[in-house]
């Protein structure tokens, strides 16, 4: 999770992974913590290893399947690409991390780790959340796109006749969960 608004994204995926069994490498960014703050009240612990369990218990999920890495953790998995690691999403996604991943900078294990799955060819999904969109987002999007990255702007769709921020939530994070091909039953289908 990167420093753009729109937390509540990352969380429900965090908890529908988990939901669904998926291990996790969560990273966050120093200005994630501020929007997770402001927007849910949510403080995650200045202890590394006391992060997890925070998010564990506030989602009320397993911490069995959750690691966490400090955005410095040069040595965690999501570093390099012997890890294995094929999936990643950036969820929300600053149009300052979007941009440093389009330009190939890693100063911190997010930009790293996105790197990582640009080279090896794996999954990576960015969820940018800005408005306006200026040429210069376009065009890092554009970049991005051409890479193979899949770019899912938050942006909730009404056809669906939302009555509550949550189903907002759920109708991007089912838009995610489809493009890392995984069916956990929760999304409402088009015709359903």
């Amino acid at each position: 999770m990167t420093g753009a608004s729109g937390a509540a994204y990352g969380l429900r995926l965090i908890q529908r992974l988990a939901n669904a069994g998926i291990k996790q490498h969560l990273l966050f960014s120093d200005a994630a913590r501020v929007v997770l703050k402001q927007e849910l009240d949510l403080s995650l612990p200045e202890a590394t290893e006391s992060v997890a369990a925070a998010i564990a218990s506030h989602l009320d999920i397993s911490v069995e399947l959750l690691n966490h890495y400090h955005q410095t953790d040069w040595f965690s998995p999501a570093a390099s690409g012997s890890a294995g690691i094929r999936h990643m999403v950036v969820i929300p996604c600053s149009m300052g991390s979007l941009a440093r991943i389009a330009g190939g900078i890693s100063d911190n294990l997010i930009e790293r780790a996105a790197d990582v799955m640009l080279k090896e060819r794996g999954n990576l999904i960015l969820v940018p959340r800005e408005t306006p969109l200026s040429s210069i987002h376009l065009e890092h999007m554009l970049k991005l796109s051409q890479m193979g990255v899949d770019l899912i702007p938050a942006m909730p769709g009404f056809y669906h006749r939302p009555e509550s921020i949550d189903e907002l939530v759920d109708f991007l994070v089912d838009r995610v969960m489809d493009h890392l091909h995984i069916d956990d039953g929760g999304a409402k289908r088009w015709g359903d």
